[in-house]
């Protein structure tokens, strides 16, 4: 399979997707958490009939689907025709797409230099120095936003306005921290609930637990 360029992606006029960050996307308003489930299930059937498998999350009223080729970096003719399947099996059910509610978060650090800090943000965002790609953080559990890391001068820290809060289970905090001390980041401090660590630039993260969050004083 080739990987199709925008305009060919749009020539296929697929009413209900969306064309965003290499993938297309839509979102079908179920209304209902059973209608939403039994459609989902449907959807697993055609993808593995196809032997192609999408991104599918499952909410009280609605269902969001997001397709790509991953081993060819974006949409493929196996994302149009299981894209046309799915809006078949979504009409036969009645239901409505809703491709303009779809969106796609990256976030992006500025750096004078992304190999010194690249292993650090691997660590941090998904416990492992291994993915890293093209000077970019992706996830390979789908648990947080594809961090890139924009070029720029050489500066100093600035004072930062908004940094990454990362929520972990107890038992992941100790290894995820030991992770990114050998990824060459440092502890800036901590308190009963969060610890702050900072990479060798000076960019900070939170990785945070629920034990003594609202417990009292």
């Amino acid at each position: 399979m080739t990987r199709l360029t925008n305009p060919q992606i749009l020539e296929a006029r697929l009413g209900d997707w969306r064309v965003l960050l290499n993938q297309l996307a839509t979102r079908f308003r179920t209304g209902d958490f059973e209608t939403g489930a039994e459609f989902v299930a449907a959807i697993a059937v055609a993808a593995d009939a196809a032997g192609h498998h999408p991104d599918v999350t499952l909410t009280y009223p609605s269902v969001a689907v997001n397709l790509s080729t991953h081993d060819e970096g974006g949409v493929t003719g196996k994302d149009l025709d299981l894209a046309r399947e799915i809006s078949m099996l979504a009409e036969q059910r009645g239901l409505v797409a809703d491709p303009a509610s779809t969106q796609s978060v990256e976030m992006a650090l500025d750096t004078a230099d992304a190999s010194e800090i690249a292993d650090f943000w691997s660590v941090v965002l998904t416990g492992s120095p291994d993915n890293v790609d093209d000077d970019a953080v992706t996830d390979p559990a789908g648990r947080v936003p594809p961090l890139w890391f924009q070029q720029c001068e050489p500066h100093e820290v600035p004072h930062q306005r908004f940094h990454l809060d990362i929520t972990l289970p107890p038992e992941e905090v100790g290894p995820r921290t030991e992770a990114a001390l050998a990824a060459g980041g440092r502890i800036g401090w901590e308190t009963r609930t969060f610890r702050v660590l900072e990479d060798r630039q000076g960019n900070r993260a939170c990785l945070c637990w629920s034990a003594g969050r609202n417990e009292g004083d």
